[in-house]
């Protein structure tokens, strides 16, 4: 590192490495949260019918919901004022 003097004094000038950028990654798993609000286990689903059917209704419903509000989010984004 250089010597610089300042004021008489000599330092040495450090330069700081940047630090690394960070991102957090959120693992979204439906199917855990739709077995979780409907009470049911994956082997419920697998040996019962009619769980079977009611964890695909919640399924379908979660899946339309997620993709209405991203719709509505790129409407968002590309027309501000309405």
């Amino acid at each position: 590192m250089p010597q610089l003097p300042g004021f008489g004094i000599p330092f040495t000038r450090r330069i700081f490495a940047q630090e690394p950028k960070i991102s957090h990654v959120l693992i979204q798993r439906p199917l855990q949260r739709v077995l979780s609000f409907t009470g049911r286990t994956i082997d419920d689903v697998v040996n019962d019918p009619i769980a079977k059917n009611q964890v695909l209704g919640y399924y379908k419903l979660h899946k339309f919901v997620e993709r209405r509000s991203e719709i509505i989010e790129l409407e968002r984004q590309w027309n501000p004022n309405s």
